[in-house]
């Protein structure tokens, strides 16, 4: 399920395949630019997560599903994770989906935020180094000169993509403060897309999507500011649950007492809007009602726990296990980015993923792609999916053995963290 501000560029990035002829005109591709007609739907290759169209997902929602399964003990399919690699373009960076892996990639619609992802899903795996390091190298090719990333190279740079590539840098072991363009950090230009004590007192901290232009002021947009205060908490995916007595997070300081980029101030926007809305972010788009942003909420718990305030990110984590349940389905079926990034939130607040908004979510994603392996680390133990499709008896036999031999002892599945 695609966020607005991803629907808009994965449009963009459409726009690009089907005018690349263009020219110059290329340079002025916007979503309202994009072709009348849309292209017939993709039928997913049988190794990726999800039935739905993969076009502008497909290494996006593939990356987080790998991700989540490995941050549960389970271990997905290799064909999952050949997929995943076998989507890498010759230059190191990832697009949203192709189709034929034997043409060469058209540079111009790589993905920063599909690359940034699957460069976190591998580390997370661990036995693909090749790939990140190729990933990472691609990813500081197309940084901006003030220091930012957008979603496709030479855009404008944004908040959320910036966001996004740093977290990648992060879990590459890389340090993204020697990471520069022009003399530019991603954190310098996070910091430059914060708001601060010249917006309104109810904006402070949160980050605008992209700089203000003529006729558009910056503001605040809440999946840009999820996202983005994760890396500049220092975070990448996925987030270790943390201790249940953090300290609230402090406002900004107004008169301003210093520079950069501030974690405790933009965690401290996302606890204060989630408190004051009924414990979760708001997705407002033009002409239509403003609603329950579930992504949002889902990675501000990340962001929150991640910044050193689990205690302000468990009543959102509450709140999605009481209410998240339906955002994890589609026309298709299952929505695996939706349900991945339910279980990475449900395990960063210490709830467990297989109990979690009315239902097992690691069962619901791995019955959305190919049959998992054996659990992390018993290598001995059956498929964690059996052949109809749901979990085989003898897996989940092993399971109760493991859970009566500890004895009341509690296993969490958390694991440390960044769509």
């Amino acid at each position: 399920m695609l966020s607005p501000a991803r629907t808009g560029a994965a449009v963009l990035t459409a726009t690009l395949l089907a005018g690349l002829a263009a020219g110059p005109a290329l340079a002025d591709a916007s979503p309202a630019a994009a072709p009348s007609a849309s292209p017939a739907p993709v039928a997913p290759p049988a190794a990726v997560y999800g039935k739905g169209d993969p076009t502008y997902d497909g290494v996006w929602r593939q990356s987080l599903a790998l991700t989540a399964l490995h941050t549960a003990k389970v271990t997905p399919a290799a064909s999952a994770v050949d997929w995943l690699t076998a989507q890498q373009c010759a230059d190191g960076g990832w697009p949203s989906f192709r189709a034929d892996t034997g043409a060469a990639c058209t540079a111009a619609t790589e993905d920063s935020n599909a690359t940034a992802m699957a460069v976190q899903a591998l580390v997370a795996l661990g036995g693909h180094q090749a790939a990140v390091d190729k990933g990472v190298g691609w990813l500081k090719t197309v940084q901006n000169a003030d220091g930012s990333w957008s979603y496709n190279p030479g855009g404008q740079g944004d908040a959320d993509s910036t966001g996004l590539v740093l977290s990648a840098l992060r879990a590459a072991g890389g340090d993204p403060t020697a990471v520069a363009k022009s003399g530019k950090t991603g954190l310098d230009a996070l910091g430059a897309l914060q708001l601060g004590c010249a917006a309104p007192a109810d904006q402070r901290g949160a980050f605008a999507y992209q700089a203000a232009s003529a006729g558009q002021p910056a503001s605040a947009n809440a999946l840009a500011t999820a996202q983005a205060t994760l890396a500049a908490a220092g975070g990448s995916l996925p987030v270790a649950a943390g201790s249940p007595t953090g300290a609230a997070p402090k406002p900004l300081d107004c008169p301003a007492t210093a520079a950069g980029v501030s974690a405790e101030g933009a965690s401290s926007y996302l606890s204060t809007t989630l408190a004051a809305s009924g414990q979760h972010l708001m997705l407002s788009t033009p002409g239509a009602a403003p609603s329950p942003d579930f992504g949002s909420t889902a990675w501000a718990v990340l962001s929150l726990v991640r910044a050193g305030h689990p205690q302000q990110a468990t009543p959102a984590a509450d709140w999605l296990n009481a209410n998240a349940g339906p955002w994890t389905k589609g026309a298709a079926g299952t929505d695996p980015a939706a349900t991945a990034t339910l279980i990475l939130a449900a395990e960063a607040a210490g709830h467990d993923p297989h109990a979690f908004a009315g239902t097992d979510l690691v069962k619901q994603l791995a019955d959305a792609g190919p049959a998992a392996q054996a659990a992390t680390g018993d290598s001995a133990a059956p498929s964690a999916k059996s052949k109809s499709g749901g979990f085989s008896p003898l897996w989940l036999v092993g399971v109760g053995l493991l859970a009566g031999i500890g004895g009341g002892l509690f296993l969490s599945m958390n694991r440390k963290r960044s769509l």
